[in-house]
């Protein structure tokens, strides 16, 4: 299997409320990978439009817009029952933008409704980190979470796409993410955007998402 390092970074990798698309919102036992595959010609490497119009960018941590609306998004992500259904501490809602912009591994990609910088209706939380085995960068997706309102308007793939753009500048070999089993919706979205589930040898199995919760 492919360490990935540092240690810090674990967490970033195996998290128990990871991922969010129409219709459900996941925890893992599977992960997923995606190979990076030549850039959709029709999205946009800054900033990529949909119909009305959706604005998906790269979040600037300084920026006090951008800074909210990564707060506000992942603490309604807690909210929803696939999320937990529990509203986050507020130390962690708090100290979350500070200590992603610590991090140089960390990025967050943003999605907004309307002209501008409108509402902010999903996002992708990014880590990097490395792989042994291929020698290059992989990011993973962390959180992934497209507001109730706005499912079923392309909102995923386009974030993903951006999330993809921002991968390839890092010169990451691929982009990880984990997917419930039975969640045979969000399975659909990630094999449309091209992930596969991940295995070495086939008769050895498909990986499975394990975790270890420290007190």
């Amino acid at each position: 299997l492919e360490v990935q390092i540092p240690a810090l970074l674990l967490f970033c990798l195996f998290d128990g409320r990871i991922l969010h698309f129409p219709g459900e919102v996941h925890t893992t036992s599977r992960s997923s990978h995606h190979l990076l595959r030549h850039p959709d010609p029709q999205m946009s490497s800054e900033e990529s439009k949909a119909s009305p119009p959706v604005t998906v960018k790269t979040a600037d941590y300084a920026n006090l817009v951008h800074a909210k609306a990564t707060v506000d998004l992942v603490a309604e992500y807690a909210l929803d029952p696939m999320g937990g259904g529990e509203a986050l501490k507020p130390e962690a809602l708090g100290k979350m933008v500070g200590e992603l912009a610590k991090r140089p591994y960390a990025f967050t990609v943003l999605a907004f409704s309307g002209t501008g910088e409108g509402q902010p209706v999903g996002l992708c939380n990014c880590f990097e980190c490395y792989s042994t085995f291929s020698g290059k960068s992989i990011v993973n997706i962390h959180d992934c979470f497209v507001s109730k309102d706005f499912r079923g308007k392309g909102i995923s793939q386009m974030l993903l796409q951006k999330v993809e753009d921002e991968a390839r500048a890092r010169g990451a070999g691929k982009i990880t993410l984990e997917v419930l089993e039975h969640n045979k919706v969000a399975q659909g979205s990630y094999s449309k955007f091209g992930f596969a589930m991940y295995q070495l040898d086939p008769t050895m199995g498909k990986a499975l998402f394990w975790e270890k919760v420290l007190p």
